[in-house]
């Protein structure tokens, strides 16, 4: 357990920004340092967004800039103001607590930040922060022995999430905007929302498409006889009369397909969709090493992240839409209830691809949506100012956690909080922060600053004294 009580004397320089003494020169690099690096991210990330929603002229002419400046000083804004209220709340309390170096600073720092961002961003920045530190909660919480974790605990989570989406989708007025999208390009037009049905209500009775009269045979093709025949083309002419023959319930949407092509097309789409995915993302690291290794061209064909994605989307279509077709067989009925057991069984997919990120991402996503369903139904309150109050605190357990225990953190935004900062937030004297026993130092391979004793508090060969 964190030594809440304890505290330590030292400067702002000994401990934060111990690359320059002076707080004012300190504040202006990580502020320099940061505008820098948000306008690289932003600058690429609103004009491919331009790009790709067709934006008009008008746009690029009058809002791309300021959106562009708008963001990045949001951004810029929430790395210089940590530093400066670092060194405001060391004046203030005159020494540091197990709080003040993370939490105490960020949090000011992050609500400000959050004001100058646009608004129609902040509900994504929010849901993002929390995300983020609800799995960083989480993490100290199993270091600590709190929380034990759950095998599979992140496919689980994504199976009731799937379950919930899902039954959310086949509802009426259910979901809308982005959501409804995803999901329609998900799993297809042919599982958009209707009314619960019987099949007798809608269809009137006749013959059921998997019976089919016997025609003349055909023909038999030159060449062709019982000792030429391969088992390739025996295959290929099973599942062509498969999927020509094969049953469709009256009840199924999917005119042009049965139910066995229905799944299995599905998840050849959903799997080519999610392997060329994940080839985009690989191509700016692999051409990197184009002229020095031009054999990682063709690792990046047969990567097994690529396959592993592509498994996971695909599988997860099929495992909805055979579910959604054999609940309408079973049942003789279309309900949106069945997407309730499709979703949880189509949730089973993330054994193909493991993540934490997306489960958790996803879980927050339908509370805000739930949290959104009952303010429409005048069952929650509307707080307006909820979305900065929550990013702000978010925000600084993740900046408690980047200071005090980086190990809990999650990897990508440590890498994150280092590239923004051009690597000073390495540069902490976390060795003196150990007094507070959450090993803070421990994946800095015993990094210890060199300090200017004439600005220091204490002799950097001293002991640390406690408070």
């Amino acid at each position: 357990m964190a030594a809440l009580s304890k505290s330590i004397p030292h400067s702002c320089y000994e401990i934060g920004h111990t690359w320059s003494p002076s707080c004012t020169l300190s504040t202006l690099q990580v502020t320099a340092g940061a505008l820098e690096v948000s306008f690289k991210i932003y600058a690429p990330l609103y004009l491919i967004a331009a790009i790709l929603r067709r934006r008009k002229k008008d746009y690029y002419l009058k809002q791309l800039l300021p959106e562009i400046l708008q963001s990045t000083s949001f951004l810029t804004a929430n790395g210089g103001l940590y530093i400066a209220f670092f060194c405001i709340l060391r004046r203030l309390l005159g020494r540091f607590y197990w709080w003040s170096a993370g939490f105490g600073a960020a949090l000011p720092a992050s609500y400000l930040a959050i004001l100058i961002e646009r608004k129609s961003r902040r509900g994504l920045l929010t849901i993002y922060m929390a995300n983020l530190a609800t799995e960083t909660i989480f993490r100290m919480g199993v270091t600590r022995g709190v929380i034990n974790p759950i095998k599979h605990g992140e496919v689980l989570l994504f199976c009731m999430t799937a379950s919930l989406y899902m039954f959310f989708f086949r509802c009426k007025d259910g979901l809308q905007g982005f959501t409804f999208s995803a999901l329609k390009f998900l799993v297809g037009k042919e599982e958009i929302p209707t009314h619960s049905f019987l099949a007798e209500q809608v269809y009137p009775r006749g013959p059921e498409r998997g019976a089919v009269e016997p025609g003349p045979p055909e023909p038999p093709r030159a060449g062709s006889g019982p000792g030429r025949a391969s088992i390739a083309g025996l295959t290929r002419r099973l599942l062509e009369s498969v999927c020509r023959h094969g049953p469709r319930h009256r009840c199924c949407k999917h005119y042009q397909d049965n139910c066995f092509s229905y799944c299995v097309k599905g998840f050849i789409r959903m799997f080519s969709v999610g392997y060329l995915i994940q080839c985009c993302l690989k191509i700016p690291s692999a051409f990197r090493h184009l002229f020095t290794k031009p054999s990682r061209l063709l690792s990046l064909l047969y990567n097994k992240e690529n396959f592993q994605l592509g498994a996971f989307l695909g599988s997860f279509v099929s495992i909805y839409k055979g579910t959604s077709c054999i609940l309408r067989w079973l049942r003789n009925l279309d309900d949106e209830l069945h997407a309730i057991i499709a979703g949880f069984l189509a949730g089973i997919s993330m054994f193909f691809y493991k993540s934490t990120t997306i489960s958790m991402y996803l879980a927050s996503k339908l509370v805000e949506t739930m949290y959104f369903k009952g303010i429409e139904a005048g069952r929650f309150p509307y707080f307006s100012q909820a979305d900065t109050i929550i990013y702000a605190v978010s925000t600084a357990i993740c900046f408690q956690a980047a200071v005090m225990e980086v190990q809990n953190l999650r990897p990508s935004y440590w890498k994150f909080l280092l590239r923004l900062t051009k690597g000073r937030f390495a540069l902490m004297n976390r060795k003196a922060l150990d007094i507070f026993g959450t090993k803070a130092s421990r994946d800095f391979h015993g990094f210890i600053p060199k300090l200017d004793p004439r600005f220091t508090v204490f002799p950097p060969d001293l002991g640390l004294p406690l408070g």
